[in-house]
């Protein structure tokens, strides 16, 4: 099995678990059935997940159960996590990576436990100052990264380079043939505005000869992180979960908007019939399904967040998330990047 991508699952998190769990693993063996190079350590309550493994048709020859019959609620807190979390399914499934061989977990559960635990069981990377959570956006180009989501409510100029460091070497594991082009968030694009925190990380990736890990594109507003020309985007936690939140808002604000315009009259529905293709390949552009998955980075092991309230489709797309991080060697990339650049400062 060594010659095989592990993937810890952690069956029990999550809305409507373990049943969109166990789907979602059933969709992603049988669109990859014929790889073979791919295996599952699924922890949780063996006798309800060996049923529906069996009922997804899910072959035997791909999967571990892992009987673990505690789980985190989402009530619980980071705190009481510490004392309560321990053999449950997420806590398991991350320690599996210590212990059972798993190269990554991934869980829908409760988003504060997760991160704890994680950074309590894997520790973080020496060079890392402090971890940071990636997620992945749609772009006119393709698929930008961006971080911080979250993690780090207050950072300095220091964590603001580790985060360029880590967001390349994600998207270059998710797009080895592409070049990684930075962007810091910022009010504007000239070089006095901004904080002084995001000023001097600005002078630093700019100036200094040893970020050649990525293209640093300098400031980039909030209306161009879609356009594509900047594919990681670079902020402090608080600055990009309210950019997270707010595009997620205008995302669901637009497109029930077009299911209300739609349905207004016979005239608009009638319209649909000529508009179908078109309709059809903006709501696949805006499914948040598809970039389902955020990315806990500077952690000794890889750990992916589902959305709690996705379904088995959205689960899938986190397990492709899961497979490509490590196909695309994410560990060993952030090492090399993260190693020069933390050697050198102050």
């Amino acid at each position: 099995m060594s010659d095989k991508i592990v993937i810890a699952i952690d069956a029990m998190g999550g809305e409507n678990s373990p049943e969109k769990n166990i789907e979602g693993i059933s969709l992603f063996v049988k669109k990859n059935i014929n790889l073979k190079d791919f295996f599952f350590n699924i922890f949780g309550k063996e006798e309800i997940i060996s049923k529906l493994l069996i009922k997804h048709g899910v072959p035997k020859e791909f999967y571990k159960i892992f009987n673990t019959l505690n789980t985190v609620s989402d009530e619980e807190t980071p705190l009481s996590a510490i004392k309560n979390s321990k053999n449950s399914s997420m806590w398991n499934s991350i320690n599996s990576q210590v212990v059972d061989n798993s190269h990554i977990s991934l869980s829908a559960g409760n988003t504060g436990v997760l991160l704890v635990i994680s950074r309590m069981i894997l520790k973080t990377i020496e060079e890392v100052r402090k971890p940071a959570l990636a997620g992945l956006w749609p772009s006119k180009r393709g698929v930008n990264v961006v971080l911080d989501l979250g993690a780090n409510i207050e950072c300095d100029e220091n964590n603001l380079i580790d985060f360029s460091e880590m967001g390349s070497a994600l998207y270059k594991a998710l797009h080895p043939e592409e070049t990684a082009k930075v962007g810091l968030l910022n009010i504007g694009k000239e070089e006095i505005k901004g904080t002084e925190i995001i000023k001097k990380a600005h002078a630093k990736l700019k100036d200094d000869e040893k970020y050649k890990d990525f293209d640093f594109n300098g400031y980039i507003e909030p209306n161009k992180i879609m356009d594509g020309d900047s594919n990681v985007i670079v902020a402090d936690g608080f600055t990009g979960n309210i950019a997270l939140k707010t595009a997620e808002g205008t995302a669901k604000f637009i497109t029930d908007s077009l299911k209300e315009s739609l349905n207004e009259s016979f005239l608009s529905k009638f319209s649909i019939l000529f508009s179908y293709i078109s309709l059809k390949k903006f709501k696949n552009k805006l499914d948040p399904r598809k970039y389902n998955g955020a990315i806990f980075l500077g952690l000794k092991g890889p750990v992916v967040k589902s959305h709690g309230a996705t379904d088995s489709t959205g689960f899938y797309y986190s397990i492709d998330l899961c497979y490509r991080i490590i196909k695309g060697d994410l560990m060993n990339k952030i090492k090399k990047n993260i190693k020069p650049v933390n050697a050198n400062k102050n």
